[in-house]
């Protein structure tokens, strides 16, 4: 039987972390056994599932490149499938029609929870005959008194339920509805998926929905329940740890090759492996293979990832995620060079695509004005003639080309018999406005002739109009 795992998000908010790294670890687990992934859209909760949610969902899976090879599904296009199903398990009597308001549900449990006990419907219309066709009711299902579900998890091993542990759970609400537990079965079932990995807060969901498959006929997937992620700080992670929106990681210049790597690790290795391509993801994964404990977050972690892929990555590839913020910070690229040709350039300090954007301005556009720190230290009187100098060895430049440009400064040096930092520190201000940028022959080259010579005469007015102010 081909392995067939899904992603089954609710869109009643972002898609967050821990929903990443299950969707990645499903989408895994597909690859490694050459099977097919689904995705599916869990919506029956009408009320809180928001178009927004749907599409910053899909956007999210996109940009991981979590492509789905099935879907996306939506339960609520899927309604009358239930409801047919509803109908057969009360024909079969392995489900029936409740009458009890929602006040005597409410005094049960509070009953039951002041006496220490677990709070559950305790089945008074299980075996009810009631000519109460038309009145309100909800449909629970006839979970078996008797017995025990046991089932092998991926992760925790074996794991066991007694059945008098569990409820009669609604599986159609008063309003004709379907509930999350019987929609999940019904759309595993037909959709053939042979793999359900998620997080650990549906284990007690799972011995429910297994004595559904059974009740339906149908054949029960395998089970990975993932611990969860905690934050730096230990506790939950939760919105007060600021990033945990795929998307938001994306916002703050995280290219998603890293997102991707990090999270793999959260929960799953190799041995000390910490990086990893995606095909080694894929070769390597096992379900067997993810740990019981919880991960913590390291945003420190992260961030040496993405500085590693930043640097490693084709540039092509890496400029194609840092035009969304070359655009976002509103940087002028009607002039300039290749932005691939940026990223070579800039790759080695930057440690997100927001820091590269922004060091990277002074490329396209005219510098508002010069960093005053370092325009005090290198635009002084006495660099007056040096980059006079070296302006007019470069305006005689027919060939801008790297060696070129290096040789010119080294000459202007030379001839000045002055070290090469007395001409590049004063040259580097006045062609990028600060005393930070890569090797002054590869920013020149990118800047082009014309600019960097202009440039180089608004430095020299500056230190012209400095001296008069002295």
């Amino acid at each position: 039987m081909m392995v067939k795992t899904r992603f089954a998000p609710s869109p009643t908010g972002f898609l967050h972390i821990g929903g990443a790294r299950t969707a990645l670890y499903s989408w895994l687990h597909a690859k490694n056994k050459g099977g097919e992934f689904i995705l599916r859209i869990e919506d029956t909760d009408v009320e809180r599932s928001t178009q927004v949610a749907v599409n910053a969902i899909l956007e999210g899976m996109t940009w991981l490149g979590l492509i789905w090879d099935e879907g996306p599904y939506y339960q609520t296009k899927r309604f009358d499938r239930y409801k047919e199903l509803v109908t057969q398990l009360l024909t079969e009597s392995k489900a029936y029609k409740c009458y009890c308001t929602k006040a005597r549900v409410n005094d049960l449990r509070a009953a039951q929870e002041a006496a220490g006990e677990a709070p559950r419907y305790d089945g008074k219309c299980r075996t009810l005959v009631s000519d109460k066709v038309n009145k309100p009711h909800v449909v629970r299902f006839k979970n078996p008194y008797e017995g025990v579900v046991k089932f092998k998890d991926h992760v925790r091993g074996d794991i066991e339920f007694s059945n008098a542990q569990l409820d009669d759970l609604i599986i159609q609400r008063s309003d004709g509805t379907p509930t999350y537990n019987f929609c999940v079965v019904v759309d595993d079932w037909d959709m053939k998926v042979t793999d359900v990995i998620r997080g650990e807060d549906h284990i007690n969901n799972t011995p429910r929905q297994i004595n559904i498959y059974h009740a339906l006929g149908a054949t029960v997937p395998s089970f990975a329940h993932c611990a969860m992620i905690l934050g730096d700080d230990l506790a939950k992670l939760s919105k007060r740890h600021g990033a945990i929106s795929v998307m938001q990681f994306r916002d703050e210049g995280y290219l998603p090759d890293a997102l991707k790597n990090y999270i793999v690790r959260l929960g799953w290795s190799h041995g000390d492996q910490e990086i990893f391509s995606e095909q080694e993801m894929i070769d390597l994964f096992s379900l067997d293979d993810i740990n019981k404990a919880p991960s913590a977050f390291n945003t420190e972690k992260l961030l040496w990832l993405n500085q590693h892929y930043i640097k490693t990555l084709d540039p092509d590839y890496v400029a194609e995620h840092l035009m969304w913020h070359m655009k976002t910070q509103k940087i002028d690229m009607s002039l300039g060079p290749q932005l691939s040709e940026v990223v070579c350039a800039l790759s080695e300090r930057a440690k997100t695509l927001v820091d590269l954007a922004a060091s990277s301005r002074y490329f396209f556009e005219e510098y508002k004005e010069f960093d005053p720190v370092a325009a005090k230290k290198h635009l002084r009187p006495v660099a007056k003639s040096n980059l006079a100098l070296v302006q007019q060895k470069l305006s005689a430049v027919t060939h801008w080309t790297d060696n070129v440009l290096q040789q010119v400064i080294k000459d202007t040096a030379d001839e000045l018999n002055v070290g090469m930092g007395k001409i590049g520190m004063p040259l580097r201000v006045a062609i990028t406005g600060a005393a930070q940028s890569p090797s002054l022959e590869i920013t020149l080259r990118l800047i082009g002739k014309e600019r960097s010579i202009k440039r180089i005469s608004r430095a020299l007015e500056f230190i012209t109009a400095r001296v008069t102010a002295q």
